[in-house]
């Protein structure tokens, strides 16, 4: 029922009329070129199937919707196929990239994007299954001492295709763990190191099996994401235990070579032996034998130290088949003895892997401020130090940050506290996966939790509050300016007739109400943490584009909305699509016999899913007006200059195309493709009244978070914001800095502050977004052969935006 609606102009309708998407098939939504089509191919489409947006939109409900089994209801299921494929309702990418028929039969982790542990072991499963995982480094949470573990040995078969045997795989053995000079070449290879490398594998590889020590213990790895993780469960249950007397052998002879394919991951390749054994043999040499001659008046190396090495150690390992790296956050009480060291932890220990912050509550701040005043109080100094300790390193680096603990759903509603002790494993139980050896150690942590000040800590990106003893949040985004059932490049921002703009509201919870129970029917999956997900049902469901939405429904700038007067019609909408989120949440638990959501809003960053679209990411305002956005592929060039034979093939398709493309030198083995990106907000015509984020001043973002909170994430049923707070470090010295973290960090719930200074003086090799000056940008855009990028990017039409309208 193509047609023509009365007023702004000739709109074009491309869905039928009615209160929702239907259930004919709608047109999938094309891709933002560029960018978005390089997301999609690398981290969504399945190769095999060619798929477009279309396919994935079908297969991504028709798994969702037989989680229910034959009683699935097949109109929602095409109504929710539409709501994905047009964009409107974006999941997130692991459902994107997962999502499949065969979805009832896999494991919940492999959906879940965020989650907690409380132990390594289950930390470490829960990253090989793509999890982004929060651990509480806190004293009171921390039970085991890894000077207590076993003597440690570690085999390999010699007859395993990975074993380092020629001289190119000593080389690369070599490289990779650390034995050879960086940037050593297998031309530069001399014979005295090619035998040191040799010697050192003869040292740290056993491989007498008859000379074992009597009463040692022998595991075999196996060759699954389960098996990886059982093996750390053994040896972080005995250091529990108070082994330190005993032996333990594992063996990583079952496990499959490098650079074979893992079919849960579509065929990706994986890792082989040697990377998981390099993550023991650090677990040995850097935390193991050093925390065996700790004196217990050190305060270097305590077990919260110890816990927060090995994590590191696990997570360098974790590749997930070449598809992503571990994400991470590391909490710690501002109240710890060892608070200083956390905090310095990233910049001086050089522990990347994760996101840390310090968990903070109402009296810090009070301490701080009474501190500054001249209280001589010891804690109130305490407070100081910390803040003072942490502001000075984040003003470098950007961490550690603060997280307002107090202010954390469950701290609030004391939901945290509710959660039984088990002394029989359950917490860590699935069909996939059951923790045997751990039982006393989980429970030990799990009666801990109980009388701790700080029960809740956050997933890596801080929007997701969870208990810290394990539990996950199934998230999604929905994108309300796609939810618009006619042609945008038809329409005048904010002169939306009537009845179109009815139906588009009406898409748009339509949406939001599909996503809630998207996420509900994940939540009947099989899980690690099933007990914890029937507690509290946890989902997080949040918009993304808000600003493209804001601005073609109703005229508004990012200026706008912070006038509420001006900006009233934006925020009561939000308030009507929470309240409708909350309440389909509560409806949908009621019919399906679950527990009500303990939350169900949220704004995630939406980083993979915003990109697909082109799209201003979660809450975040526009980066850059335009740039080159810069992606990681696997590749280099071979002496001849042409590609190398293992090098990702869409290299020399993008190379064919025209876009720049630079091999890497830090990152040995990559190269990066630019693609011009003119971000969609651009291409609405919103011309000057366009405000990015190096262009807002902290105290409207800050301001802007405020204003989310309260009409989107609410009272109730609400988790947080992830927001990044970009503060510019040529316009802001360290005092203003801590200024500016005392005045407004206390008043919102989660926010984290990025300093950085301009591109031009981080002295990178290279940045994932370098902006361009237009003239540049429109040379780029030129030299590119790609009919796809031109038509989006209409040079004429942005400089005529820019106010340069050639003549």
């Amino acid at each position: 029922m193509d047609g023509f609606l009365p007023g702004a102009g000739a709109v074009r309708r491309t869905t039928i009329p009615g209160a929702s998407f239907g259930t004919a098939p709608l047109p999938a939504r094309a891709l933002d070129p560029g960018m978005g089509l390089a997301v999609a191919r690398r981290t969504v489409f399945r190769a095999e199937d060619r798929e477009d947006f279309g396919r994935v939109a079908d297969r991504v409900a028709a798994g969702n919707m037989a989680l229910l089994g034959p009683s699935a209801d097949r109109l929602e299921q095409a109504r929710l196929r539409n709501a994905i494929a047009t964009g409107a309702l974006i999941t997130s990418g692991r459902h994107l990239q997962h999502g499949d028929a065969d979805q009832p039969g896999r494991n919940m982790e492999v959906f879940t994007n965020c989650a907690t542990a409380n132990a390594s072991f289950t930390l470490f499963y829960l990253l090989l299954n793509g999890s982004g995982v929060g651990r509480a480094y806190d004293d009171e949470l921390v039970a085991v001492d890894w000077g207590q573990a076993p003597r440690l040995l570690l085999r390999l078969d010699r007859a395993h295709p990975d074993f380092p045997d020629t001289r190119a795989e000593l080389h690369r053995f070599g490289a990779e763990f650390g034995l050879l000079p960086w940037g050593t070449t297998l031309d530069a290879f001399s014979d005295a190191q090619e035998a040191e490398i040799r010697a050192w594998i003869a040292r740290e590889f056993w491989d007498d099996a008859e000379a074992l020590p009597a009463g040692a213990l022998r595991h075999a790895v196996e060759d699954s994401r389960e098996g990886w993780a059982k093996a750390v469960e053994l040896l972080e249950s005995l250091a529990f235990a108070g082994a330190a007397g005993r032996t333990l052998l594992l063996d990583f002879s079952a496990i499959r070579r490098r650079g074979a394919p893992i079919g849960g991951m579509q065929g990706r390749p994986a890792s082989g032996p040697l990377s998981l054994m390099r993550g023991f043999v650090s677990l040995r040499h850097h935390v193991i034998e050093p925390a065996r001659h700790r004196s217990p008046a050190d305060e270097a190396l305590a077990p919260w130290e110890q816990a927060l090495l090995v994590d590191h150690y696990l997570s360098v390992e974790v590749q997930v088949g070449g598809a992503r790296r571990a994400a991470r956050m590391a909490t710690k009480s501002w109240r710890d003895p060892g608070i200083l060291r956390f905090i310095r932890a990233k910049s001086e220990g050089g522990l990347w892997t994760a996101n840390n912050s310090v968990m903070v509550d109402a009296e810090f701040w009070e301490g701080v401020r009474a501190a500054r005043g001249g209280s001589t109080r010891p804690l109130h100094a305490h407070a100081l130090s910390v803040f003072e300790e942490a502001t000075r390193c984040g003003f470098i680096n950007g961490e550690p940050g603060f997280i307002n603990g107090d202010k954390l759903e469950d701290h609030r509603t004391g939901i945290a506290w509710a959660k039984p002790v088990h002394l029989d494993g359950r917490d860590v139980r699935s069909a996939r996966y059951q923790a045997d050896h751990a039982v006393p150690l989980l429970a030990e942590l799990s009666r801990r939790a109980r009388t701790a000040r700080f029960p809740a800590t956050t997933n890596p990106c801080g929007e997701i509050t969870l208990h810290v003893t394990g539990g996950y949040c199934v998230i999604a985004d929905f994108a309300p300016l796609l939810a618009c059932p006619a042609d945008l490049a038809m329409m005048t921002p904010g002169q939306v007739p009537d009845d179109l703009a009815a139906e588009w509201d009406a898409r748009v919870e339509d949406s939001v109400r599909l996503g809630v129970r998207f996420l509900m029917r994940a939540n009947l999956m099989d899980a690690l943490y099933a007990e914890e997900v029937r507690r509290t049902n946890r989902m997080g469901i949040g918009p993304t584009g808000l600003h493209e939405w804001a601005w073609m429904r109703w005229g508004l700038g990012f200026e706008d909305l912070l006038d509420e007067t001006r900006s009233a019609p934006f925020w009561a909408m939000l308030d009507r699509l929470s309240e409708a989120a909350k309440a389909e949440g509560l409806a949908y638990a009621e019919e399906l016999g679950l527990e009500a959501p303990v939350t169900v809003t949220t704004v995630k960053p939406a980083g993979t899913t915003s990109k697909l679209f082109g799209l201003t990411e979660g809450a975040h305002l526009p980066a850059r007006r335009q740039y080159l956005r810069w992606v990681q592929f696997k590749g280099t060039r071979d002496g001849s200059g042409a590609w190398a034979t293992d090098s990702d093939p869409l290299l020399a398709e993008y190379e064919a195309r025209g876009y720049p493309i630079r091999t890497l030198q830090s990152f040995p083995g990559m190269s990066v493709v630019g693609f011009p990106t003119l971000p969609l907000i651009q291409r609405l015509g919103i011309g000057e009244r366009l405000v990015t984020a190096p262009e807002a001043a902290p105290e409207d973002q800050y301001r802007w978070l405020a204003l989310l909170e309260r009409h989107w994430i609410g009272a109730e049923r609400g988790n947080q914001v992830s927001y990044t707070l970009k503060v510019f470090t040529d316009q802001h010295d360290l005092e203003a800095f801590r200024a500016m973290l005392l005045e407004h960090q206390p008043r919102i719930r989660c926010c984290a502050i990025l300093p950085s200074r301009p591109d031009h003086a981080l002295g990178y090799e290279y940045l994932p977004e370098e902006e361009v000056p237009l003239g540049r940008f429109a040379a780029l855009v030129e030299a590119v052969r790609d009919p796809a990028l031109h038509e989006a990017i209409d040079l004429a039409h942005l400089q005529c935006a820019s106010g340069v309208c050639p003549i």
